[in-house]
């Protein structure tokens, strides 16, 4: 740009730049309890989301009985239950919840999310970028497992 003489203006500092926080890359899947396989209906019943750069892997359940109930009437809830909380352990690091816990962050998350045909399936793996995962993980939790019906309302 020129000013009003013809000589080029002076370029000021930062007005093209702006500081954002540093984002980094994450990656997650949604846990579905699937109680008959061959129907193949699913129920969202928990989230798994890591990110590398940040050191972060966190997996949260909740199994709502009455959906499942409606889907399956006899499934084994305390079964699911009883998988599903060992997803959050194994995320979690929980040297209780056996040898899988013990690997790195990384390994445990692909582990959790690695397709299967079983009760408790991950769903696809999605990414994005945060600059808080923890953050981040509330919203896609309360998004896609709790949904809008589980929600109180004020």
């Amino acid at each position: 740009m020129r000013d009003r003489s013809g000589s080029p203006a002076p370029r000021r500092l930062g007005a093209r730049c702006s500081v954002t926080p540093s984002r980094s890359p994450f990656a997650y899947a949604v846990l579905r309890v699937v109680p008959d396989i061959e129907r193949e209906e699913f129920l969202n019943a928990g989230l798994v989301l890591f990110c590398r750069s940040l050191r972060y892997l966190a997996a949260r359940t909740s199994l709502d009985a009455e959906r499942l109930a409606a889907l399956q009437p006899d499934a084994d809830i305390g079964a699911l239950r009883d998988q599903l909380v060992l997803v959050e352990r194994i995320a979690a690091g929980e040297i209780a919840s056996g040898p899988l816990a013990s690997m790195s962050q990384s390994e445990r998350y692909h582990w959790l999310t690695t397709p299967r045909s079983t009760a408790v399936q991950p769903g696809p793996t999605h990414g994005g970028m945060t600059d808080d995962p923890a953050a981040t993980f509330e919203h896609l939790y309360t998004t896609l497992v709790d949904g809008p019906d589980s929600r109180e309302e004020s």
